[in-house]
């Protein structure tokens, strides 16, 4: 049992270790289908939208559970590039948007397949 609680502290632990997944904070099933991978082993990383208040804590959410993450203005050229780049070395993105809006965003299915 002490095994099992060592490996498990260290992470990375389950069927999907060594897979990255991006997601992209949405609503709906997306936060539970990255909590399931993460919960996984999946090397999980969420990007969440840049806070008007820096520093300011969110709420804690437990779906949120093993995973990072990272915050983002998607509507600047900057942040685009940046979550182009991890999902360059990313296996998959989880994205919960509404039709079309992850193209408007420029990080729609062409141009992360492009990556």
């Amino acid at each position: 049992m002490r095994r099992l609680r060592e490996l498990s502290d260290e992470g990375g632990m389950g069927p999907l270790q060594g897979f990255r997944i991006i997601e992209l904070a949405g609503i709906g099933p997306a936060p539970f289908c990255a909590m399931m991978l993460a919960d996984m082993g999946a090397d999980v990383i969420r990007v969440d939208r840049a806070s008007d208040a820096p520093g300011a804590r969110p709420p804690v959410d437990p779906l949120l559970r093993n995973r990072r993450s990272i915050a983002l203005d998607l509507k600047h050229p900057a942040a685009v590039e940046a979550l182009l780049q991890l999902v360059a070395g990313a296996d998959a993105l989880i994205e919960g948007f509404r039709p079309g809006v992850a193209d408007r965003l420029g990080v729609g299915p062409d141009a992360c397949l492009a990556r």
